[in-house]
């Protein structure tokens, strides 16, 4: 896999990121660079990130998620992972996941409905 399996796509002023089902390490570290870019470039005010079709989450996987709703959180954005697997929370639990000011949302359309019901969080301009 490469870079190229990361869909970003602009949707009105946020960013929808789409990862593969099984991301390899070069996808996963893609992530950060073309979420960032991408939020530079669009001036989007934050990311949903559909994890909707991951099977399997590993400690490198996780951590660049967090870390990278975190450079989200510091470019002044609001990140929502939407479409977690069961799995995926379980496994996230285990290995301590921790995501600070993430929000999450069952689905893509859950997602998008918050953040137009929803203000930001506080805290971020």
């Amino acid at each position: 896999m490469n870079n190229d399996n990361i869909s970003v796509i602009k949707v009105r002023d946020l960013l929808m990121v789409t990862m593969p089902a099984d991301p390899d390490d070069p996808t996963i570290s893609a992530l950060q660079d073309k979420v960032l870019n991408a939020m530079e470039r669009y001036e989007a005010k934050g990311i949903v990130l559909d994890i909707s079709a991951v099977e399997t989450l590993d400690s490198f996987f996780a951590r660049t998620v967090s870390e990278t709703a975190q450079m989200v959180t510091l470019m002044g954005g609001r990140t929502i992972i939407a479409g977690m697997r069961p799995a995926v929370a379980v496994t996230a639990t285990e290995i301590g996941l921790t995501l600070g000011n993430v929000e999450t949302a069952l689905s893509v359309d859950r997602a998008l409905d918050m953040v137009e019901n929803k203000p930001r969080p506080r805290g971020l301009s």
